[in-house]
């Protein structure tokens, strides 16, 4: 059910975009988020698509999200949903976007278009590792304070923070800090130099969907400018992107050689950020990764 207050303020948005059809005249849930409630709506000349949370709990989250969505539409490179309104209402934080429903059985060609679209959105170069702003990666704070090395920036705005989280809550040991520390003296021999690109920064499986014309459309981005491998391991760390996709990248922008002995490496921030959120059951996989590179 969505929250009086949040539907009263929805109504009243409506009332000065769509006079004569603020009413909302149905809702229905949607599912797959472990953070957020969220819901289609519909009035009785358009649909919409809304989500909120405790305001408190998540402060700025949805102001982050909707700030990054806006980075990524400017790009033109790839689709987002429109955001209509982002605002606080009974406690809570709620954001209210464009529903977008495309062709869900895809074009042909979707994963080649997805590939040529998320390698121009990596040519986006900001001349900084970072962002203007810090934002989430699912429900933590993440760190974007501009760096001019990426190295520097991977230790100390994304692993360390998630090593300090995870001990402070047990989950990792001294043994587990003293490896770490070796790994980061290793970094700058593992890791190719790149310039910065602008990155969706969660680009797993579920933050994609099909948008206008079958063409992709990203959504919830944990956005900043990094190294580009990072959304490459990403799309990996669970599976669901087809080799057509990884073909067509590098066909536009070819990865440095290496590239796909490196994906375990570059994920060892989204398996932090899973330890955080879910628990020790990703403590063996972040370990493995320790073990494959000391």
């Amino acid at each position: 059910m969505i929250p009086p207050a949040i539907r009263e303020a929805v109504e009243n948005w409506l009332s000065t975009v769509q006079p004569g059809h603020r009413k909302i005249i149905s809702f229905s849930p949607v599912s797959g988020g472990s953070i957020n409630r969220a819901f289609t709506i519909r009035t009785a000349s358009a649909g919409y698509f809304i989500k909120f949370n405790d305001a408190a709990r998540y402060p700025g989250m949805f102001e982050a999200e909707s700030k990054g969505l806006e980075v990524i539409r400017k790009t033109a490179c790839i689709e987002v949903p429109e955001v209509f309104l982002c605002a606080q209402a009974g406690g809570f934080s709620f954001l209210l976007m464009e529903n977008v429903t495309g062709d869900n059985s895809n074009k042909s060609d979707f994963w080649e278009d997805f590939g040529r679209r998320l390698a121009s959105l990596h040519r986006v170069n900001a001349g900084y590792f970072g962002l203007d702003h810090d934002n989430y990666i699912g429900s933590l704070r993440q760190q974007n304070t501009p760096s001019d090395q990426w190295v520097d920036f991977l230790i100390e705005k994304r692993l360390q923070p998630m090593i300090t989280t995870a001990v402070s809550s047990g989950l990792f040991t001294r043994h587990d800090c003293n490896s770490f520390d070796s790994l980061f003296r290793k970094l700058k021999d593992l890791i190719p130099a790149e310039p910065p690109s602008l990155l969706h920064g969660d680009l797993w499986n579920g933050n994609f969907i099909s948008g206008k014309n079958g063409q992709v459309c990203l959504i919830d981005p944990a956005v900043y400018h990094g190294h580009r491998e990072i959304d490459i391991a990403m799309t990996r760390l669970f599976g669901g992107f087809e080799s057509r996709f990884y073909a067509a990248y590098n066909e536009s922008f070819p990865l440095a050689y290496g590239w796909e002995e490196r994906i375990s490496l570059n994920q060892l921030y989204p398996l932090l950020v899973h330890v955080n959120l879910f628990g020790g059951g990703y403590v063996s996989g972040v370990r493995q990764v320790l073990g494959q590179y000391l």
